[in-house]
């Protein structure tokens, strides 16, 4: 595949390295002082770009009927309006909070952790989510859809990085350098607690799971999860 990279920081040279050592050739590279490019002759276009421009970028390649993944975070306002979009112009799009395989898998587990305590109130949910001090956002869109995984399955109607009041889910959010993500889950009561837990050993995991979104989506059309991609019902 023809494979263009809307943001080319960290991530982006990870997807890269990946994407050339699975048969696949990078032929655009946008970062953030290109100005105009061209989609022409791509198969498929993956964006790990700024929350700022996202929305422009995945619209521009919805129109140009290039199937664009994302994982950008922060934009998400906006995401009924690109599924809208996408729906629209019969395009292609798959937007993945965290494209990690591994932590797919997690999201899975910690809903059906959720829901074998939602019976159990003595148990009260918290939440940690570590990553590296360039990360933008706080929470990480992975604990976010952690937290949204608990909150569908159970009696928490929403989650805090304040003090949590009755039916919040406190978040932790911590910045340190040099670590790629971890996110913990805990619940506690008064005679023992329960964790699981999910540490990323580099971006290589997420590069991997963002090429293998990249080769599912390319010949299909509509809007996809990786839920689609790993055939998680």
């Amino acid at each position: 595949m023809n494979i263009a990279l809307l943001g080319y920081g960290k991530m982006g040279k990870a997807i890269e390295k990946i994407a050339v050592d699975r048969g696949h050739q990078i032929i655009l590279k946008v970062s953030s002082t290109t100005e105009n490019f061209s989609l022409d002759a791509i198969d498929v276009a993956i964006d790990f770009s700024l929350p700022t421009t996202a929305v422009a970028n995945i619209s521009e390649c919805i129109k140009n009927n290039v199937p664009v993944i994302s994982g950008t975070t922060g934009w998400l306002d906006h995401y009924q309006d690109i599924v809208s979009l996408c729906h629209a112009e019969q395009g292609t799009f798959l937007y993945a909070s965290n494209f990690s395989l591994g932590v797919n898998i997690f999201f899975e587990l910690n809903k059906t952790l959720a829901k074998l305590l939602k019976g159990l109130p003595q148990y009260n949910v918290s939440m940690e989510e570590i990553h590296h001090t360039q990360k933008l956002d706080a929470p990480s869109g992975t604990a976010i859809t952690l937290a949204e995984g608990i909150i569908e399955a159970t009696d928490y109607k929403n989650w805090t990085l304040d003090a949590p009041k009755q039916n919040e889910i406190g978040i932790l959010a911590t910045r340190i350098e040099n670590v790629p993500g971890t996110h913990e889950i805990n619940y506690d009561s008064e005679v023992d607690s329960i964790q699981i837990k999910h540490t990323a050993h580099s971006r290589e995991g997420f590069a991997l799971g963002a090429v293998v979104a990249a080769e599912y989506v390319h010949d299909k059309k509509g809007v996809f999860t990786m839920k689609d991609v790993l055939n998680i019902s």
